[in-house]
C-alpha cells in the first residue's frame, strides 16, 4: 500500500504543538530542543538512487562519522533490544531504521533473522558492511530516506528504532510515520527507543514526553507497552533516559 494512502490515517498535529492545548491548562510545558553542535539534531536523509542525494532541512549526520565515533555508536546493540532479541520479540524480516554503524541488525543477522539496515549516512552504511564482512554475518545495509520507506519497496514484520524518531521535528514526524505505516506488515511491529523527557539538560536530541507518544500512535496501532529505559551514549555511564516503546501496526 502507497504512503500516500495512509496519510489520513496518521495525526496531522502530532508533536509538541498539538499538546499546546493541554500544557495551557497546567500541563508541563515541552521540552525546547537546544542545537548542539557537537550532537546533530536531525538526519542527512538521502536517496540511494541519486547518489546519496541529501535531502533539504535536515542537518547532516555523516560528518558525524567521519571525525570518530559519535556519542551514540556504543559499538554493541542497545541493551533494551537485546533484552527484546532475547525475549524472542525480534521476529521475521527485520529494519533496523536510522541504524548507524549497524549494530541492531547486525544482531538481528546474528539470530538467523532476514536483516536491513538503512540509514541516510553513507559513512555510516560504509561502516556497518564492514562490521557484516568482519563477522561473517548477512544483513543488507543501504543509505535510504527514512520518510520514503515505501519507495524502498519492501515490507517488514520488525522495526528497529534506536534513536531516529527524537531527531524528527513535528512536520516530519508526521511524515516519518507515514512512511512507517507503508512497510510494517498489519501485525508487525515497532520498537521504538528514544529520549524522555525526565532527561535533565538541553544537550543532544529533543525529549519526548509519554503523551507525545501516545498521540501519535492513537491511530493505526496498538499500544502495547511504554517503559522508562537508558539509552547508553559513550560519554556519559549512567546514559540518558528514555522510553522504550513496543507497537503493533493494525
Amino acid at each position: 500500500m502507497k504512503a500516500d494512502l495512509l496519510s489520513d490515517e496518521i495525526p496531522d498535529d502530532c508533536g509538541v504543538q498539538s499538546l499546546m492545548a493541554h500544557d495551557a491548562e497546567g500541563g508541563e510545558a515541552p521540552h525546547e530542543s537546544v542545537v548542539d553542535p557537537a550532537l546533530p539534531q536531525g538526519p542527512e536523509t538521502a536517496d540511494a538512487r541519486d547518489g546519496a542525494r541529501p535531502r533539504r532541512g535536515h542537518p547532516p549526520f555523516d560528518a558525524s562519522y567521519q571525525g570518530g565515533t559519535p556519542p551514540w555508536d556504543i559499538g554493541r546493540p542497545q541493551p533494551a533490544f537485546v533484552r527484546l532479541a532475547e525475549a524472542g520479540e525480534v521476529r521475521g524480516r527485520v529494519l533496523d531504521v536510522g541504524c548507524g554503524t549497524g549494530e541492531h541488525a547486525l544482531m538481528a543477522a546474528g539470530r538467523g533473522l532476514k536483516a536491513t539496515g538503512i540509514d541516510a549516512a553513507p559513512t555510516a552504511i560504509r561502516l556497518a558492511r564492514e562490521k557484516a564482512a568482519r563477522r561473517s554475518l548477512d544483513a543488507r545495509f543501504e543509505v535510504w530516506d527514512a520518510l520514503d520507506l515505501p519507495a524502498f519497496g519492501e515490507q517488514f514484520d520488525t522495526v528497529l528504532d534506536c534513536g531516529l524518531f527524537h531527531v524528527f521535528d513535528d512536520d516530519d514526524r508526521v511524515r516519518f510515520l507515514t512512511s512507517l505505516r507503508g512497510v510494517v506488515v498489519p501485525g508487525g511491529r515497532y520498537f521504538l527507543l528514544c529520549f524522555s523527557d525526565k532527561q535533565p539538560g538541553d544537550w543532544g536530541p529533543r525529549r519526548i514526553r509519554q503523551d507525545e507518544l501516545q498521540h501519535c500512535f492513537a491511530v493505526g496501532w496498538r499500544i502495547d507497552s511504554i517503559e522508562d529505559t537508558v539509552l547508553e551514549v559513550t560519554f556519559a555511564p549512567e546514559g540518558a533516559r528514555s522510553w522504550f516503546a513496543a507497537l503493533t501496526r493494525v
